[in-house]
């Protein structure tokens, strides 16, 4: 007992540093998204279908292997049209990620309840060294 009173501050300070080493991890929990070996796994395991939600010409620069580009602005119209078993699991990927989680709400409203954003995007992707293809 003398130890934890004649040495408080050591223990607040392993205590203060082990909670911020907390927060990047309740972050991205919070931020929600699947990682890239995630995705890979869905792919493979639950047939998901991967949703590239950027304009064509950064479509065409790179893009996940197979994804199927459906433009943000034309979500609401071409997704139904374009993945029609609602019950698949849904990737939706951009450059950084913001667009893929406006796309994954868009999807969801329209019943898509397995609908996930690529958390960090296709920079993201690259930085797992996962395969890219270009048209």
């Amino acid at each position: 007992m003398n130890f934890v009173l004649d040495n408080w501050y050591l223990i607040f300070i392993a205590l203060a540093s082990g909670g911020l080493l907390l927060v990047p991890t309740l972050k991205g929990a919070a931020a929600g998204g699947v990682s890239a070996a995630q995705a890979v796994q869905l792919i493979n395991r639950e047939k998901a279908v991967v949703i590239d939600v950027c304009e064509p010409e950064e479509y065409a620069a790179g893009h996940v292997g197979g994804a199927k580009n459906v433009p943000l602005a034309q979500l609401q119209e071409r997704l139904p049209q374009v993945v029609k078993n609602k019950a698949v699991p849904v990737i939706l990927v951009c450059a950084k990620g913001a667009r893929a989680t406006r796309a994954a709400a868009i999807a969801k409203s329209l019943g898509y309840d397995k609908a996930q954003p690529l958390a960090g995007g296709l920079a993201a992707w690259r930085g797992a060294s996962m395969p890219v293809e270009k048209s």
